[in-house]
């Protein structure tokens, strides 16, 4: 099972959604590292469920508890395990759903790859539960690339209908990129969240749900970074971007609309800023040839509507062996973006530092 990723700083993910917990153990760490526990429960409560409407009302803390691998609030250089206990599951919500496969979910798959032995309550190790360890190590790695000068922000630029003004391709301060991480709808443009909330609100009425865009960009990511072909800066952030569960789709610079431009349009020209050589444009989104060139790593993650939604769906039943509708109970998000942000942003981070080590 492809449960670990990272080729210095490597991590595996371990867990169901309904199971006693979830958690992680993370190698490579570099002995002596600061392990910040305050900042690490600040990052994981931003993308823990039911604090406002916008959210399941599934109730957890995200606490943690680190049982190896830090000593005196240093990584101790061996693997750092840490648990994050579930406490509220209610896994009779599920009991349906042990033959009647949630469209757009991952059941069907799952039954079929582990011949039905999978634990599907709340959809078990495919579920968005198992992003919590990402944002735990994510927060580990802002603070070591903090130290590097590096800082990764992201903000919401669509929900359904709704969008934001995008990032400047040349670069945000680091103040405006951390400010964001403030905010439950963080946006550039403030009159958008209540338009966005709005839009999560009505699909919570109608029983239904939408998806959205999430803008990454990490400043003061050296030259130099990455690998042509295989493991470039985009493969690798690719591979980690679509482990997310409901990640549908990742672009970098311009993305698709580079290929409505010409060359002498879509080419970044290049010129000496005192010693150091910038770009006037960042269409490229930072990375060429698959490594850096010093501007701001610029993408975007696209994410899909939560695929549990009350509305009845056309679906099968194994046991039976016929076509069923699905009226799914429970607590699900009207929109899994909000809470979505800080784990782009943490396997961002991540997979940055993974490769710079």
């Amino acid at each position: 099972m492809g449960a670990t990723f990272g080729r210095n700083l490597r991590m595996t993910i371990f867990g169901e959604s309904h199971g006693k917990g979830i958690g992680l153990v993370l190698d490579g760490l570099p002995p002596g590292s600061a392990i910040n526990e305050e900042f690490i429960r600040e990052e994981m409560a931003r993308r823990a469920p039911g604090q406002n409407l916008l959210s399941t009302q599934r109730k957890e803390a995200d606490a943690f508890i680190i049982e190896s691998g830090v000593f005196e609030g240093k990584a101790a250089g061996t693997p750092l395990c840490a648990l994050i206990p579930n406490s509220d599951q209610h896994s009779k919500d599920y009991s349906i759903l042990k033959n009647q496969m949630r469209p757009g979910h991952a059941d069907y798959a799952g039954k079929i790859k582990y011949k039905g032995f999978n634990d599907y309550r709340g959809g078990g190790h495919f579920s968005g539960r198992l992003t919590a360890p990402l944002v735990f190590v994510g927060a580990v790695a802002k603070s070591i690339l903090k130290e590097k000068g590096v800082v990764v922000g992201a903000h919401i630029a669509r929900i359904g209908r709704v969008t934001d003004t995008l990032f400047n391709p040349l670069g945000e301060t680091a103040e405006r990129l951390q400010g964001l991480r403030r905010y439950i709808l963080p946006v550039l443009d403030a009159s958008r969240a209540p338009l966005m909330e709005a839009e999560v609100m009505a699909a919570r009425e109608e029983k239904d749900s939408v998806g959205g865009v999430i803008e990454v960009m990490a400043i003061g990511v050296p030259p130099g970074i990455g690998e042509p072909f295989f493991d470039s800066l985009e493969s690798r952030l690719s591979h980690a971007l679509f482990s997310v569960p409901a990640v549908k789709g990742v672009e970098f610079g311009a993305g698709f609309g580079i290929s409505a431009l010409k060359g002498s349009e879509a080419n970044d020209p290049m010129r000496f800023d005192g010693e150091q050589v910038i770009t006037t444009k960042n269409n490229n989104g930072g990375i060429t040839g698959g490594i850096t060139n010093g501007m701001p790593v610029l993408f975007r993650v696209a994410i899909k509507p939560t695929p549990s939604i009350s509305r009845p769906q056309q679906t099968v039943d194994l046991a039976a062996g016929e076509d069923a509708v699905l009226e799914i109970t429970g607590r699900h998000d009207p929109c899994i973006v909000p809470r979505a942000v800080p784990v782009i942003e943490a396997v961002a981070a991540w997979t940055l530092l993974d490769m710079m080590l």
